[in-house]
């Protein structure tokens, strides 16, 4: 219990009000009390202070789930990002996972070591893509996007992400993230899978509508993807 009140404690003398009452806006599904008000590049020192400072079997705090506190988790995904190891870093992100409960801790969570090591979690990326779980499955995307659509790319990942049946709208909005971004590293590809109609409309209007937002697509791209927008 020490060392997760240590955290909790320390969290606590960074925090700032009106900025807790600025996240509570932002992530509208957690009650104001659960904020801290602690900005992130702050979180991270403290993070990365964390790791540096205690041993690898004294981490307690990474075991005391659930969390009060947002700034707990935002803490937690931070520090998972950092962590040093993969074997350890990938037994402790399928733990903590299940206790995920908005869009901002999940979109912090990105391990660093996951990308030396991408072969090794392919059957945890399919369950994560499968998962009810609405942050669990958003996860499972941002990896996907994060690491496969580089030299490991494969057509079929845009499939195993069209296919996801949510209507959850951060699932949904990570589905979009995904294929606009697919659309930026692999066109040909994807435009081509887009011509398909395979997603529902808000979906796919939504992936045009953050591809053409992109700096990274030329002009006349941009156009070409107006011409598929579904009315």
């Amino acid at each position: 219990m020490r060392m997760g009140m240590l955290v909790r404690e320390s969290l606590f003398e960074l925090k700032e009000k009106e900025y807790a009452d600025f996240q509570s806006r932002l992530v509208p599904n957690i009650s104001r009390e659960h904020f801290i008000g602690v900005r992130i590049p702050k979180i991270r020192s403290l993070a990365k202070k964390y790791l540096k400072e205690t041993d690898e079997l004294d981490m307690v705090f990474l075991k005391q789930l659930p969390h009060l506190y947002y700034d707990e988790n935002i803490f937690h995904s931070i520090v998972l990002s950092e962590y040093p190891e993969y074997d350890g870093c990938i037994e402790l992100v399928k733990e903590f996972l299940p206790f995920i409960d908005n869009w901002a801790v999940c979109d912090a969570l990105s391990p660093k070591t996951f990308a030396a090591h991408k072969h090794e979690w392919n059957e945890d990326l399919c369950q994560w893509l499968n998962s009810e779980d609405v942050y669990t499955c958003r996860f499972g995307v941002r990896m996907l996007m994060n690491h496969y659509l580089g030299e490991d790319f494969d057509v079929s990942y845009l499939e195993a992400v069209a296919k996801i049946k949510s209507e959850d709208y951060y699932v949904k909005m990570a589905i979009a993230w995904f294929l606009s971004m697919a659309l930026v590293k692999r066109w040909n590809e994807t435009s081509r899978y887009l011509r398909k109609n395979t997603l529902d409309k808000w979906t796919h209007n939504k992936t045009i509508q953050k591809a053409r937002e992109s700096y990274q697509l030329k002009k006349e791209q941009k156009e070409y993807l107006l011409t598929l927008k579904r009315q």
